[in-house]
């Protein structure tokens, strides 16, 4: 139980000197998503801006084919209020697609390349996904294609892009060679067109009349407070601040000179703007690579030398538990920020340790684009702090009784961020809107407090999202897919402790009385293709009941409980 006394903005603690060299003052100007890309292609033209396995795009030239992407967008019809899908890793062909819809005037909705055909089209059918940028390959393109020949899905155009035309020379000739078999068959009709078609132009777009404050520039898809997907609506000016609040957040980052390591995906919002946003508006070169894979991922580091990375915390844990660690260079980080779930302490020193770099956690929601605090670069970090706010920002903590009063400083509450990066709201939701938003406050659905130094702690979660290594893991989706199983009854899916992802989903089922053998191998592979990889529980109980409330309605509280109990007598027992 929180109190309900009203804390006056006087009350709250001063956190402004932790972080002594941040711009706390100059205001924040809403522009155009844009509008820090025109500035750095300006500055920076002939710097190396896309790194894909050892092939290099300049700033100039990667800008000339985002200009070509946007008016080719534009003859498909992208134009306001038109949503466009990138369903890619990171590449190339990701940017120069996200910039060009942005240029274009579209909306950009960002898929998971992961997700099987029934959550792409669910997301298709939610945001009005006209055009799916993709690659060729098999993993990816056969789902969209099914997607786009469901009569009751808005998809009507794919643009596809050939994986071997952005790899280096030698490795293009070999992935031509030795990869045919992950090559799909792609239809030659109007539905499709390649990229090579979207670019074949003059550049010269009709640059759309943008309204930063209320043109929406992402639509990213996020839980939210109540565990169902939706699409939290990121304007220009929210993903601009965003951008602006992290380059103050850190001022020793020298304009043309950084290299950026990027790994976490793009479609991933921490990604989007810590990476690509932060990454171009600074003037980086970007190191991409398509997925995270240990030796290649080590290797990369070492050769190119990137001096600033924006990660999980299962990635740095990952870099600490390396086979032949010693054999690479890790000396060239000289910042590097954590997000996506808790970091661990250990981990954290560990790290700066290893590295010799500043190794800073920050904290944020999809809804708030996604940066709200950090930890400061040149100031006191504390361990298992989230940090302190971003310039713009405020946090305020608010009792859980009464959502709409602050408690006062030290006490535990909801954590709510107000700033110029809080969404517009949850596309065609507004009662999740109001929900979720109230005077303007961004209401986060977790629990924490503010110590006297005005940095915030988090302690709980109110909204029922499993973090997994990053990654928010909805159990409604879990359960539906369970649900489709002919001899399930019930499910229940909850987060439990997870070495390596932090949390993972366990399930538990109640078979029906007319079940044959049924365990829970069987229920893991039923799920192989209704679920993504990163959804895929941990482990699957079979129970013959499972606990109810009063009214009925299946419980968690008692299975979180007893996880609980569980893990507490585990490390009990477990030997010195």
């Amino acid at each position: 139980m929180t109190s309900s006394i009203t804390a006056t903005p006087a009350a709250r603690p001063d956190h402004r000197h932790n972080a002594p060299q941040v711009d706390w003052d100059s205001p924040i100007t809403p522009e155009p998503a844009f509008a820090a890309l025109d500035r750095s292609v300006a500055r920076h033209g002939p710097r190396p801006y896309l790194n894909f396995l050892g092939r290099v795009w300049t700033y100039a030239e990667t800008a000339d084919l985002i200009n070509r992407a946007a008016k080719g967008f534009q003859k498909m019809g992208v134009r306001k209020g038109v949503s466009v899908g990138l369903c890619l890793p990171n590449c190339p062909y990701y940017p120069i697609a996200y910039f060009g819809i942005l240029k274009a005037g579209g909306t950009v909705v960002n898929f998971n390349p992961l997700y099987v055909e029934r959550e792409i089209a669910h997301q298709v059918r939610d945001s009005g996904t006209r055009i799916m940028v993709t690659l060729d390959l098999k993993q990816i393109y056969p789902k969209v294609q099914a997607v786009m020949n469901d009569p009751s899905t808005p998809l009507e155009r794919v643009v596809i892009c050939p994986m071997r035309d952005v790899m280096p020379t030698v490795l293009g000739v070999l992935f031509r060679v030795f990869k045919r078999s992950e090559l799909a068959e792609i239809p030659n009709d109007l539905q499709h067109a390649s990229f090579t078609q979207l670019v074949d132009n003059d550049g010269k777009f009709t640059v759309p009349e943008i309204d930063p404050l209320n043109d929406v520039a992402v639509l990213q898809y996020t839980g939210g407070t109540t565990g169902v997907p939706k699409g939290a609506m990121l304007t220009h000016a929210n993903l601009s601040a965003n951008t602006d609040q992290a380059r103050r957040w850190f001022p020793g980052v020298k304009a043309g000179e950084e290299k950026v390591m990027a790994v976490i995906p793009f479609f991933h919002v921490f990604a989007m703007t810590a990476i690509l946003n932060f990454g171009t508006a600074a003037g980086a070169e970007l190191i991409l690579l398509p997925r995270f894979e240990l030796e290649q991922f080590l290797k990369a580091i070492h050769k190119y030398r990137p001096t600033l990375m924006a990660a999980v915390p299962t990635i740095f844990t990952a870099i600490l538990n390396a086979k032949d660690r010693e054999k690479y260079d890790l000396s060239a980080f000289r910042f590097c920020i954590s997000g996506g779930a808790p970091l661990p302490v250990e981990v954290k020193h560990r790290f700066e340790s290893l590295t010799g770099c500043r190794l800073v956690e920050g904290y944020g929601l999809s809804e708030s684009s996604p940066l709200a605090t950090c930890n400061p670069i040149d100031g006191p970090n504390k361990d298992g702090a989230i940090g302190v706010p971003f310039p713009g920002t405020t946090i305020t903590i608010h009792s859980l009784d009464h959502p709409d009063r602050e408690v006062e400083p030290g006490e535990k509450g909801e954590v709510c961020i107000s700033g110029p990066q809080v969404m517009k709201g949850y596309w065609n939701r507004p009662e999740d809107t109001a929900q979720t938003i109230r005077d303007g406050r961004l209401h986060t659905g977790d629990v924490g407090y503010v110590d006297p130094d005005g940095f915030i702690f988090l302690v709980d979660r109110i909204k029922d999202v499993i973090i997994a290594g990053g990654y928010n893991v909805y159990p409604r989706v879990i359960e539906e897919a369970l649900y489709l199983h002919p001899d399930v009854a019930e499910v229940v899916c909850i987060g439990i402790p997870d070495q390596y992802r932090g949390q993972a989903p366990k399930c538990f089922v109640r078979l029906k009385s007319a079940a044959g053998e049924v365990s829970p191998d069987d229920l893991k592979a039923f799920l192989g293709d209704k679920i993504s990889r990163i959804e895929m529980p941990k482990a699957i109980e079979i129970r013959d009941e499972l606990p109810k409330t009063m009214v009925g309605k299946l419980s968690k509280k008692e299975l979180v409980e007893e996880e609980k109990r569980r893990l507490e007598a585990e490390k009990a027992n477990a030997p010195l």
